[in-house]
């Protein structure tokens, strides 16, 4: 047993801070959640100029509580470890600054109000407090997918861009420079955005054969849409059929090692995999 106090203390602070195996740790990630997202909050509503007007100096010291909040956070963080630099130079360490400078940014320069929103690079912690990490297996999964269907999608995508171009350069012809379509490229946008059934309606036809020309684009933009889904679909099927049993089990141990910053632990480990020290 440790008798030193400063060490305990460490230990203990450690264990709220980086672990969320216990209920004070839980509690700590789920107070720190709730306070990145009112934090994201009024960078939002500060960006709405009839809230700021009548709500800025409310709004202007609620950011400055969290941004001090924030910097606790972050110096506390590096305290309790024995390798600053690693918490620093880390992922987390990373975000976690990003997130804190720009309200003292602001202080120096004007006009950087938009760098505030990197506080919302801090949800990127919702995966360590809700244990979401069990779900990036599917996520992989998807991934081999796509990357084993670009060569289908590349094709597909490609015949998609010769049929605007060719359908685009018929209603040019069609339509003419009275109807709106007054380039081929203007004629090939107005393909895609028909095409892929967005339909902003700044550009259409006027005659009857652009109109019936038109309706034969929509019909065919439905039957384009599912092609991409089905190839991934299939894909995605195969992937998940072949790795089944060899899928990785991914450990829902969230203990943080306080001496080397490594993360991912097994379920029943007692000490660090990289460094050897002995965990919580």
């Amino acid at each position: 047993m440790n008798n030193n106090p400063k060490e305990d203390w460490k230990t203990a602070l450690h264990k709220i801070i980086y672990e969320a195996d216990t209920k004070a740790g839980k509690l700590f990630d789920i107070v720190l959640f709730i306070t990145i997202v009112a934090s994201v909050i009024l960078v939002m509503l500060e960006s709405v100029k009839s809230i700021d007007v009548h709500y800025h100096r409310i709004i202007n010291t609620a950011e400055w509580f969290i941004t001090i909040l924030f910097s606790l956070e972050y110096i506390a963080r590096i305290i309790v470890v024995k390798k600053p630099i690693k918490y620093i130079t880390s992922f987390y360490g990373i975000i976690d600054l990003l997130s804190t400078a720009p309200k003292y940014i602001s202080l120096l320069f004007g006009g950087v109000h938009a760098l505030a929103a990197l506080r919302a690079l801090r949800l990127l912690r919702i995966f360590r407090i809700l244990k979401l990490v069990r779900y990036l297996g599917a996520s992989y999964t998807l991934i081999r997918a796509l990357k084993a269907s670009r060569v289908k999608i590349s094709v597909f995508l490609f015949t998609v861009i010769i049929i605007s171009v060719i359908l685009g350069t018929i209603m040019y012809l069609v339509e003419g420079e009275s109807s709106g379509f007054t380039s081929i490229p203007a004629s090939v946008y107005w393909c895609i955005v028909t095409l892929t059934t967005v339909g902003y309606g700044d550009i259409s036809p006027v005659t009857p054969l652009g109109q019936f020309i038109a309706s034969i684009v929509m019909i065919l933009g439905y039957g384009i849409i599912a092609v991409p889904t089905g190839i991934v679909s299939a894909e995605y099927a195969t992937q998940h059929k072949a790795n089944k049993d060899k899928a990785p089990v991914i450990p829902l141990n969230s203990q943080s090692c306080a001496n080397c910053m490594a993360e991912n632990h097994k379920d029943s480990a007692e000490f660090c995999y990289n460094c050897g020290h002995k965990l919580h």
